[in-house]
């Protein structure tokens, strides 16, 4: 071998100019970039090089011929030409690979390959009346046919196998990155630049490629030093010598970047088994006492030092219905790093480019990356410059004057009294999504709902005795006076009327928009829909039973049954549950839940979302919980069970099959709007009861203290 061969490198597309300056260390001259792959000059020793320290090759091969191939029967001519006793002994093994481009004139790569081999086979009988035999699993020599057009190019694979098998990673999720993207992700995101090496955090870390490439690079650790096998090990050409120096050099390089400080590399995931197998994978690539990995939420996750860089590789999200859940958790990344990662750099590698939008950071760069046969993008940049923290409720500005108006202007100075009490409340609580009118003067039989930079109005239909002209002009007087005060766009108004239905028709949607819009409710964010349906999404008196449910909910296994949107799940997460169960017959509220869950930076590990009859579930399950909350409909008629569900008839089994589902130390919130219900006395003699219904109504909701009633129950204790 000369100084002058050709060597080139395959590579995933994207990767060309990473791997083109790799082979600028590796002494390669009249380097040459093309679609997937990189091809140069150079003698043996670049070509062991590229073998043991390219980080972003694929493989690496070393041409032997080159010939016009415009049918099989020239490639077994070309191929019966060269002398193969010079490459590789007939007692040896081997195996052929074939590539062809589109524009090639033979479209089989199976054919093609067996034509090589067909050509060496009888080469060799012909030559010593033996033949030596094809191992395609782990052979003495790989050759490699590569078609493009009607050249054919004719290659020893030094490589023998991608170079993406760095030999360390045996345990993998369920879309796991090639270690060979991983290190370009890492690289491309700006990791062993200043103030970047200090912290590297991956917050979904998977199976923990990232995190490893990362060390890798940082260790100075020549990627193929672990790997086990390569293609030139029976060829004749091999210089042991030579590959020996360079293996002996590598270690020595990596031993001295051992005695360096290290930066702290942290990874986290949701998933307890995730995490199991990454720290299996650390440990096989010698690094368990360089990186840390960590069951943690996305929610909960907190920077660890001023400067450094987070790098992640989200979930993709398939199917449309993952798809829409992927939007909302990609919401609660970009929030998450503008809130906690000011200072720090950002690598998010994403496979829909439409969701980097999401994120919501001001994007500096973005490359574009294969993952296998999917068009990904890389977006870097840097937190600092992303978008300022979410504006403060818009109703803080609003002014408490009474508009400058004759018609309505009872229902002007009650909203405004309202909203001097209630606003103040609010701004000191942090609630954005609260009453400021509730039918307080009968002539205007509306509720006035805030929904963060939204109203929500809803008016009681007038009964058949008040004129219907009068009606609508009452209406309009209100919502004249409503954008007066709170100086809105009309737009931003959503209007409904309730009114006494029966049957199906209490379910109607009232809209078609389907338009989900995000509030704020302390630390958690909820998703409303404030057109299509007369709840919203989120009961605003239960305000204070979600707080409650929070506050419980650390370490404890919680138990939602009625889930409805899971707005009380997301506390019961918030709050440290260590699982939670969310149970609904409905799948639009389950997919509701599960949204609410992943934009708050929740997985569906721990959180568990079961599509059940709630009745039937609860009577059937065997499972034990800390934290039960009940909350059902007044009515319900199950088509399927054939089943009327009343809850003032049925509350008592409904509790006492729930309590059977608690532990003995546990407790259970039940929960009911129904006006006129009384609590089965029944269960007093057999539970520990306590009514906090008083202490559950909010602050906008006192005018109406039966907007819900509330139960505390406890296991009587055994003496």
């Amino acid at each position: 071998m000369t100084n002058n061969n050709l060597l080139v490198a395959s590579c995933a597309a994207g990767l060309e100019p990473l791997v083109a300056k790799e082979v600028e260390t590796f002494e390669g001259k009249n380097i040459l970039k093309q679609k997937g792959v990189v091809s140069w000059q150079g003698g043996l020793e670049s070509g062991y090089r590229a073998c043991l320290w390219s980080r972003f090759s694929s493989r690496i091969f070393l041409q032997i011929a080159e010939f016009m191939a415009p049918d099989n029967d020239s490639i077994y001519q070309s191929c019966s030409e060269i002398n193969w006793e010079n490459i590789f002994d007939c007692d040896n093994t081997f195996a052929v690979d074939c590539t062809i481009r589109e524009n090639s004139a033979i479209r089989h790569s199976k054919f093609a390959s067996l034509r090589v081999k067909d050509a060496i086979v009888d080469w060799f009988r012909k030559k010593e009346g033996k033949r030596p035999s094809v191992d395609t699993d782990r052979p003495g020599i790989r050759i490699n046919l590569h078609i493009d057009g009607e050249k054919a190019f004719l290659s020893l694979d030094l490589s023998g196998g991608s170079l993406h098998r760095r030999g360390y990673r045996e345990e993998t999720g369920a879309a796991p990155l090639k270690e060979t993207l991983a290190a370009a992700i890492i690289s491309l995101a700006g990791w062993m630049k200043s103030g970047n090496d200090r912290f590297l955090l991956d917050p979904m870390c998977g199976s923990a490629t990232l995190l490893i490439e990362a060390a890798l690079i940082f260790g100075d650790s020549a990627p193929g030093l672990s790997r086990k096998y390569f293609g030139f090990t029976g060829w004749k050409g091999h210089d042991k010598v030579l590959w020996d120096h360079l293996v002996d050099e590598a270690i020595e390089r990596e031993e001295a970047a051992m005695k360096k400080k290290w930066p702290i590399l942290i990874g986290y995931d949701a998933d307890p088994s995730v995490v199991k197998a990454a720290r299996k994978n650390i440990a096989r690539a010698g690094l368990d006492n360089k990186i840390t990995v960590e069951q943690k939420e996305l929610t909960f996750i907190q920077k660890p030092g001023e400067k450094g860089l987070v790098v992640c590789n989200p979930p993709y999200g398939q199917r449309l219905v993952d798809e829409e859940i992927v939007v909302q958790l990609y919401s609660a990344l970009g929030r998450i790093l503008v809130e906690r990662f000011n200072g720090w750099h950002a690598g998010i590698f994403i496979s829909n480019p439409s969701l980097a939008d999401r994120i919501g950071l001001k994007w500096e760069s973005s490359y574009k990356l294969f993952n296998g046969p999917l068009a990904c993008r890389l977006f870097v940049g840097s937190v600092a410059s992303s978008r300022q923290r979410e504006q403060t409720f818009f109703f803080h500005d609003v002014a408490l004057k009474p508009p400058d108006i004759e018609e309505g202007a009872d229902f002007a100075n009650r909203l405004i009294k309202n909203l001097r009490k209630v606003t103040k409340w609010a701004r000191r609580e942090g609630v954005s999504c609260f009453r400021v009118y509730d039918r307080d003067i009968p002539e205007y039989n509306v509720c006035v709902d805030v929904y963060d930079k939204w109203l929500h109005v809803q008016e009681y239909a007038p009964t058949v005795s008040v004129d219907s002209d009068r009606a609508k002009r009452r209406l309009t007087t209100i919502l004249t006076v409503i954008r007066e005060i709170f100086k809105i766009k009309k737009e931003r108004i959503f209007i409904k009327t309730r009114s006494r239905q029966k049957g199906k028709r209490q379910y109607e949607k009232k809209s078609s928009r389907g338009k989900l819009y995000v509030v704020r409710e302390g630390s958690c964010r909820f998703l409303v829909n404030l057109s299509d349906y007369l709840d919203t999404g989120i009961f605003l008196d239960h305000r204070p039973i979600r707080e409650k449910i929070a506050g419980e909910s650390n370490g404890k296994r919680f138990l939602n049954l009625f889930g409805y949107t899971g707005t009380a799940t997301v506390f019961a997460a918030m709050g440290g549950a260590c699982s939670t169960t969310t149970v609904d017959l409905s799948n639009t509220y389950l997919h509701w839940a599960n949204l609410n869950m992943s934009l708050n930076g929740f997985s569906n590990t721990s959180h568990k979302m079961l599509k059940a009859d709630c009745l039937d579930w609860i009577y059937k399950t065997d499972k034990v919980f800390d934290l039960i909350f009940v909350d059902p409909p007044t009515f319900s008629n199950t088509k399927k069970a054939g089943r009327i569900f009343d809850i003032q008839r049925d509350h008592g089994r409904l509790i006492t099959t729930a309590m059977q589902r608690l532990d003995r130390r546990g407790m259970l919130l039940f929960s009911t709007n129904f006006k006129k219900f009384k609590l089965d006395k029944n269960l007093l003699n057999d539970f520990d009861i306590l009514d906090i219904s008083r202490q559950t109504i909010p602050l906008d909701f006192e005018r109406n203290p039966k907007i819900h009633s509330c139960w505390e129950f406890r296991k009587k204790s055994i003496l």
